[in-house]
């Protein structure tokens, strides 16, 4: 259902000025739901309606945030079940789902599914998938973590380093990167512009986040270490979402915190202390500074406000 969003410029000044007032006090967190196995990929459409899946049962769900209920939506299954873990959406309301067994799916707000490729552009069996997002232009950037797609045995890269990165632009799937330790969270940065400039990606076993200048849709160049996460704990990054601050905010597995690093990288300028040790993924609400984050302690959905509004996401655009 549309609903009209209130001025993006006035909801972010006021809570900013809000939020900066307190800025010394640890966020609150609210608990939206539990029990969705495996929760992750929390994602809104241009509407405000708001999606996330279940790895664990294969399932993607359109969450009611005012009920606090979770609505099953689809369960994938092309040869063998889904492993649905990262979404975006675009323009016209469809989720495009990050999946580890079944590569890159296109979901309709009616429960209805595509797998939009087999093999990438160069013949090669598609590998299965985490995460993923949109750049302003409509190119999709997407972590390739597992093995070959289903009926493939199922496999992870986190001892062996076989992943990989994608692009999906124009319909063609180009392999950008491999060789990665489970390339997990993705982000893209843009300019002052609106184009996009700069890929993040998390290595979650090896605590690194990795940058990459963008040259062009599905063309990356200038790889290098952006920033590692701190601590000595299992785990490490997971999902990932700038501000329009310029900061990035990312879920550390395993930590207990979402680390904050300023717009260079390097070291994080703050940690946000959350009541879980688990956190996997996290995404603005458009026009807002509320964020909303998965983990899997309870497997949950929460939120908090920060002292910004989020990047736009390209559905927004």
């Amino acid at each position: 259902m549309f609903r009209k969003l209130p001025n993006r410029f006035e909801v972010c000044r006021k809570n900013a000025m809000a939020s900066r007032a307190a800025d010394d006090v640890e966020p609150k967190f609210e608990k939206v739901l539990e029990g969705l196995q495996g929760a992750e990929g929390p994602v809104f459409d241009k509407n405000g309606n708001f999606f996330m899946v279940a790895p664990d049962t294969g399932e993607i769900y359109n969450v009611n945030l005012q009920e606090k209920r979770a609505i099953l939506l689809c369960k994938p299954k092309i040869e063998d079940a889904g492993v649905p873990a990262g979404c975006q959406c675009d323009k016209e309301g469809n989720i495009y789902v990050a999946d580890m067994r079944l590569g890159i799916l296109k979901v309709t707000q009616s429960g209805y599914f595509t797998q939009l490729a087999k093999i990438d552009n160069e013949g090669r069996i598609m590998q299965g998938c985490n995460d993923c997002i949109f750049d302003y232009e409509g190119n999709l950037w997407i972590t390739a973590p597992a093995g070959e797609i289903a009926p493939s045995q199922y496999r992870r890269s986190m001892e062996e380093p076989f992943g990989s990165l994608y692009c999906l632009t124009n319909e063609e799937v180009i392999r950008i990167d491999t060789g990665i330790f489970f390339p997990n969270g993705i982000a893209v940065k843009h300019n002052a512009s609106g184009k996009a400039e700069m890929l993040i990606v998390a290595e979650t076993p090896t605590k690194l986040l990795w940058a990459y200048d963008i040259d062009g849709p599905g063309r990356v160049k200038n790889k290098r270490k952006w920033a590692t996460l701190p601590g000595e704990l299992e785990g490490g990054a997971d999902g990932m979402d700038f501000d329009d601050a310029g900061s990035l905010l990312v879920a550390h597995w395993g930590s207990g915190v979402i680390e904050v690093f300023p717009p260079e990288g390097g070291t994080p300028t703050r940690r946000i202390k959350c009541p879980f040790q688990h956190p996997s993924n996290l995404h603005f609400k458009p026009n807002s500074n509320i964020v909303y984050v998965t983990e899997h302690d309870f497997h949950g959905l929460w939120k908090f406000d920060w002292l910004t509004c989020g990047q736009k996401q390209f559905c927004e655009t």
